[in-house]
């Protein structure tokens, strides 16, 4: 046993000698090589095949992993946005359910792009190991071949003149089986390199198709959840544009003694909670307010996406101008004339004309009733500016100038919302 083993490793230290020294002889030129023309350009087809399949492999790979990343922040996004989303909020529960949405979107196509896509992927490149192993296989038997051909080219140069016939069969057969050894090999590759050559068409065709067709099911899905959701926050801006979630002032305790009514300030009414339309905001104390002309009935408006039509509301009541006023008032003070032109909390200020103190955005369309009076529709900017004669200031009334046409009048102010 220990004496067979010692054999087989000499010969096989043998050949490796030969094949070294067959080798050195062909790269100095001392002794011809077998060509194949057509199988080295099926070699160069192969490696590059399996360059490009390994990258796409490694890439592919690299992809998934930051898909299984980007899931996980996703998830843990949307958990903090449903926490921040109030439960009393309009909407809750239907943006917790697109949050459970989004994440079965990511579980699905993180599965889908691992199963169908990376795993076929894998077995396309884990047959070019194989496929080079008998290439380098088929080298060295081609070694050998040209090898066991050049010493028996020798053995015949020396046989001539020795006449050792014995030595000349043996070279013939050893020949002979090395060339049988060699085309087998060489018969196989040159069948095998063009097919596997041929079948990576039909293996980017599927495997991409899958790939982008994954890819385009969860982007149209995806789109359609954060479409959702956007409807939701939308329809929380407007309700909290009508106050709907503001915190109710606390009233002041009732005051006891006798008091004059012209001593007497009445509390405007609070925005109403249940969606109806804004309150009409009330004349001012100091001016005697004529009885009001009934409104005909309200038409309600197109409802942005998402949420419920909402009446317009009731504009001010205005002043008669042919009520009789008194002939001298007293001067106001420079806080009361502030006052009438306060800036509302979330208007901008930045980048304004000059003489404009703020710009709203209409909420409701606003037919004029009077010639003094501004029309506009649902949408249009309007620039606040101050009036010409404050006297003229009706509470609840802003004077403006509206953006699309330069058009200046009154218009009512719970009809807008600034900008």
């Amino acid at each position: 046993m220990a004496e067979s083993k010692g054999a087989l490793i000499a010969k096989s230290m043998q050949k490796h000698a030969g094949r070294a020294k067959e080798k050195l002889l062909q790269n100095l030129g001392k002794v011809d090589r077998t060509l194949d023309d057509i199988f080295e350009e099926h070699l160069q087809n192969f490696n590059r095949q399996h360059q490009t399949a390994t990258r796409l492999q490694k890439e592919f790979n690299n992809y998934i992993r930051c898909i299984r990343a980007v899931q996980t922040a996703s998830k843990s996004l949307m958990e903090a946005i449903t926490e921040v989303y109030e439960s009393g909020w309009s909407g809750h529960d239907l943006l917790y359910v697109q949050a459970q949405n989004m994440e079965m979107l990511w579980q699905d196509f993180s599965h889908k792009l691992g199963d169908q896509v990376l795993i076929p992927l894998n077995s396309y490149t884990n047959q070019f190991p194989e496929v080079r192993k008998k290439i380098e296989k088929r080298g060295r038997k081609l070694v050998d071949y040209d090898g066991q051909r050049h010493s028996f080219q020798n053995l015949q140069a020396n046989a001539a003149k020795r006449r050792d016939d014995v030595k000349v069969t043996k070279g013939r057969e050893q020949l002979e089986e090395a060339k049988r050894t060699y085309e087998m090999l060489n018969s196989e590759l040159h069948d095998e390199l063009p097919a596997l050559y041929d079948s990576r068409v039909l293996f980017y065709v599927n495997n991409l198709e899958t790939l982008f067709s994954a890819e385009q099911l969860f982007h149209s899905e995806s789109a359609k959840v954060f479409a959702e959701l956007e409807a939701i926050t939308d329809k929380l801006a407007m309700e909290s544009q009508r106050g709907t979630y503001k915190k109710p002032a606390n009233k002041l305790p009732a005051h006891n003694g006798n008091a004059s009514p012209a001593n007497t300030v009445q509390t405007p009414p609070s925005p109403s909670l249940n969606g109806d339309s804004p309150p009409s905001t009330p004349a001012s104390p100091a001016t005697p307010v004529p009885p009001v002309t009934p409104v005909p009935p309200v038409t309600p408006t197109t409802p942005p996406a998402g949420g419920q039509a909402t009446p317009e509301p009731a504009p001010p009541a205005r002043r008669d101008p042919a009520a009789s006023q008194p002939e001298t008032s007293p001067p106001a003070d420079d806080k009361k004339v502030e006052e009438l032109y306060d800036i509302p909390v979330g208007a901008t200020l930045a980048g304004l004309p000059a003489g404009t103190l703020y710009r709203v955005r209409a909420t409701y369309r606003y037919t004029r009733e009077d010639c003094d009076e501004l029309s506009f529709e649902v949408g249009d900017v309007i620039r606040v500016v101050e009036y010409d004669d404050p006297d003229e200031q009706e509470e609840g009334w802003l004077m403006g100038i509206k953006e699309s046409t330069n058009e200046k009048g009154m218009f009512p102010a719970n009809f807008t919302r600034p900008i």
